[in-house]
C-alpha cells in the first residue's frame, strides 16, 4: 500500500468542547436512567458521563436530544446542566446528522464526541475520556478510542483497520474505516497484526475530531441529504493522520441486552461498593441454585 501523505490541517492542543448523541429513537430514554456509579452515588447515566467528561477538562457540552426532551435532559444532568446545551435533532436523518447539528457549537474548534447510551470504566488512574484527550493532545491529530471486539459483535459497530504505530502501545495509524462490517468484509480488509483471532478494532463510542469532519459531513447533507460519520471518517483516514487509541478500560453498552445490568455491575465493581456488589453476586448465585 503506498505511504500516504498527512496533511494536519488544525493541530489539536487544547480541546475545551465535547458533543454527547443521545436523539437516537431507540436510545433516547437510556442516558435518563438512574445508575450507582463507582463512588456508590445514584446519578442519571447522562450525569455519569457527563461528569466524566468534564473531569478531564472539558468545559462545554452540547448533547443532541429530539425535540421536546430538552427539560428532562436537564433535570437528569442536575447542577452539571449549567456547563450543558441541549440541541434538537429535528429530523430523523441519521447518526452522522446528529453529530453535524453540533456544527455551529463547536465551530473550528477541535472536539469531543461520545454516544450517550455507552458508560466506561477505566483500568487505569486515568478516565478513559482523560486517556483520549491526552493521545489526541500529544499526537495533535484526531484520534477515535477502539476496543477489541469479538467478531459476534460486529453488527453493532463501525470497524477499523490499520498497523501498529511503531515503538507506542495500543496506538494504531488508521487506514480504513468500515460501520458494522460483515465477518467475511472484516477478514478481508480490517484484520490488524497482533490482535487475536477473529477480534477486530471496533469503536469505543468515543473520538476526538476536527473541524473537518464536520464539514465532511455537512457536504454529505448538502449532497445526499443524510450523513455517514464513519464515511467521513474514513475520508479523515484518506488525507490526514488519523489514530486510534486502545484505552486502558472498557466501553458497556446500555442499549444491547441486558445492557443496563452489565453496565451497573461493571460500575459497581469497579467502585467503592465493590464487596458489596460480590456479595450481592453471590448471595443471588446460591438463592438461584437453592
Amino acid at each position: 500500500m503506498p505511504a500516504l501523505i498527512w496533511m494536519v490541517k488544525i493541530p489539536i492542543v487544547n480541546i475545551t468542547k465535547a458533543v454527547i448523541t443521545a436523539a437516537g429513537a431507540h436510545q433516547r430514554s437510556l442516558p435518563l436512567q438512574t445508575l450507582i456509579d463507582t463512588r456508590g452515588v445514584a446519578r442519571s447515566a447522562l450525569a455519569i458521563l457527563a461528569g466524566e467528561i468534564l473531569d478531564a477538562g472539558v468545559s462545554e457540552i452540547a448533547v443532541i436530544v429530539c425535540p421536546g426532551d430538552e427539560a428532562a435532559y436537564a433535570d437528569a444532568a442536575g447542577e452539571l446542566a449549567r456547563q450543558m446545551q441541549f440541541i434538537p435533532q429535528h429530523e430523523p436523518l441519521g447518526y452522522g446528522h446528529a453529530v453535524h447539528c453540533a456544527a455551529a457549537f463547536t465551530g473550528r474548534d477541535p472536539f469531543l464526541l461520545t454516544v450517550g447510551d455507552h458508560l466506561y470504566t477505566s483500568r487505569g488512574e486515568a478516565s478513559c475520556v482523560a486517556q483520549l484527550l491526552a493521545t489526541a493532545r500529544a499526537a495533535k491529530c484526531p484520534v477515535s478510542a477502539v476496543q477489541s471486539t469479538h467478531e459476534s459483535k460486529l453488527p453493532f459497530y463501525g470497524c477499523v483497520g490499520g498497523r501498529r504505530v511503531q515503538g507506542a502501545e495500543r496506538l494504531y495509524e488508521i487506514e480504513t474505516v468500515i460501520e458494522k462490517p460483515t465477518p467475511t468484509e472484516a477478514e478481508q480488509k480490517l484484520v490488524v497484526p497482533g490482535l487475536r483471532a477473529g477480534h477486530y478494532l471496533c469503536f469505543f463510542g468515543m473520538h476526538v475530531l476536527t473541524a473537518d469532519v464536520m464539514d465532511k459531513l455537512g457536504s454529505q447533507l448538502a449532497d445526499e441529504g443524510r450523513a455517514d460519520l464513519s464515511r467521513a471518517l474514513a475520508g479523515t483516514a484518506g488525507h490526514e493522520r488519523y489514530l486510534a487509541h486502545e484505552l486502558l478500560g472498557r466501553r458497556h453498552d446500555i442499549d444491547l441486552h441486558y445492557g443496563l445490568l452489565a453496565t451497573q455491575l461493571a460500575l459497581g465493581l469497579a467502585g467503592n461498593d465493590r464487596d458489596e456488589v460480590l456479595t450481592l453476586i453471590t448471595e443471588a448465585l446460591v438463592q438461584s441454585h437453592a
